[in-house]
C-alpha cells in the first residue's frame, strides 16, 4: 500500500489524474466498498485518518481520498503526520491539492512517508509532447499537425483538453488517427495564453498578432481589462526603470530590475529599441487608457484595450525602424 499526493492548478485535471489514480486502484473491486471519499469545506483530518486507520471490509484494502489539503493549518495536521510516521499497509492513502499550499509540516512528513507526487501541471515546455501523451492514453493516435493544432487552441487553458479528447473518441473510436481536419469542427474558441506571449508580440511590433492575442486573453481567458492592464504597467515599469543605468548587458540589467538574467536581457533590447523616451511615451499611452478604463471616455472597455495594444505595438514598430 501507499501514499499518494496529487498537485495541479487546474481542477479539471486534478479531478482527472484523481480519477485515473482511483480507477487503477480499485481495479475489478468494488468500489462502494473500497473508498471512502472526503470533499468539501467541514471534513475534518481527523475524519480522515480514523478512515485510514480502519482495517478494509470484504476487500484487500481501503482508499482512502481527503480533497483540498491546502486548506489545514499547522494546527490541524499533527494527527495526518502522526498517521504518515506508521500507516497502516492496508490502506492506500490518496491526498489531493486545493485550498492553497499546504503548511510545511504536512509536506515533509509525505517526503519522509515517500509518497508518490502527481503533478497534473503540464510542461511549459514540450506542450506537445504531453498532448500526444494525453491523446494516446484515450486510445486514439494522432499526427503532428494535429498536435500542433491542439497546443495553439489550448494555450494555457490545459483542462479543456480532456474534454475535447473524450469528444473524439464517442466520434471516430479507439484507435483512429487524428488529423487536423478531425479536430477543426469541434473546436471553439482558443484558450488563455501567458501574459508574456502578449508582451513579446507588441515588442515586436505585430499589432494583428497582439490583438489576437489581447482577445485570447479577455475572452477564454476570462481576464479582466485591468488585469491585462496591469501586465502592461508591469512591463513597460521595467523598461523605463533601466533608464538612466549603467545597464550594458543582461547581468546588469538582472541586477538593475531584480529579475532572472534571460528575462532581463528581454528588457533591455526593448529599452534599446524604444530609448527612455518611448518607454515614457508608452506608460503614458497606459496612463490614459487606465483612466479611460474607469470612465474617462464613455468606450467599451474592449476598444480601449485594442487602441491601447495597437498603438503600443506601433510604438515598438516605430522603435525598431
Amino acid at each position: 500500500m501507499a501514499v499518494h499526493l496529487i498537485t495541479g492548478d487546474d481542477e479539471s485535471l486534478i479531478l482527472s489524474g484523481v480519477s485515473e489514480l482511483v480507477h487503477r486502484l480499485v481495479g475489478e473491486g468494488d468500489r462502494s466498498l473500497m473508498v471512502d471519499d472526503f470533499d468539501g469545506p467541514d471534513y475534518e483530518v481527523a475524519a480522515v485518518v480514523d478512515s485510514a486507520q480502519t482495517p478494509p471490509f470484504l476487500t484487500d484494502c481501503r482508499i482512502v481520498i481527503a480533497r483540498g489539503i491546502g486548506r489545514f493549518t499547522g494546527d490541524e495536521v499533527p494527527p495526518l503526520v502522526a498517521y504518515l510516521a506508521d500507516p497502516l499497509p492496508s490502506t492506500e492513502l490518496v491526498l489531493v491539492g486545493g485550498g492553497g499550499k499546504p503548511v510545511k509540516a504536512l509536506t515533509d512528513a509525505l517526503k519522509t512517508a515517500g509518497a508518490h507526487v502527481t503533478s497534473t501541471v503540464p510542461p511549459q515546455k514540450d506542450r506537445s509532447i504531453w498532448i500526444e501523451q494525453q491523446v494516446v492514453a484515450s486510445g486514439l493516435r494522432i499526427d503532428g499537425g494535429a498536435r500542433t493544432v491542439l497546443a495553439a487552441w489550448m494555450g494555457e487553458d490545459a483542462g479543456r483538453l480532456q474534454g475535447l479528447i473524450d469528444t473524439l473518441v464517442s466520434t471516430y473510436g479507439a484507435g483512429h488517427r487524428v488529423s487536423p481536419d478531425d479536430i477543426q469542427p469541434f473546436l471553439g474558441e482558443a484558450g488563455d495564453v501567458p501574459p508574456w506571449d502578449l508582451t513579446d508580440a507588441i515588442d515586436r511590433g505585430d499589432t494583428t498578432r497582439s490583438l489576437t492575442l489581447l482577445h485570447r486573453m479577455m475572452g477564454s481567458g476570462e481576464r479582466h481589462p485591468l488585469q491585462v492592464m496591469a501586465v502592461l504597467q508591469g512591463h513597460y515599469t521595467k523598461i523605463l526603470k533601466l533608464d538612466g543605468t549603467d545597464a550594458r548587458d543582461e547581468a546588469s540589467a538582472a541586477a538593475v530590475l531584480g529579475i532572472k538574467p534571460y528575462p532581463a536581457r528581454k528588457v533591455l533590447d526593448q529599452y534599446r529599441r524604444l530609448s527612455g523616451t518611448g518607454a515614457a511615451r508608452a506608460v503614458g499611452l497606459l496612463a490614459q487608457a487606465d483612466l479611460d478604463l474607469r470612465g474617462a471616455k464613455e468606450w467599451p472597455d474592449s476598444l480601449v484595450m485594442e487602441i491601447l495594444v495597437a498603438r503600443l505595438s506601433k510604438l515598438a514598430g516605430s522603435g525598431r525602424r
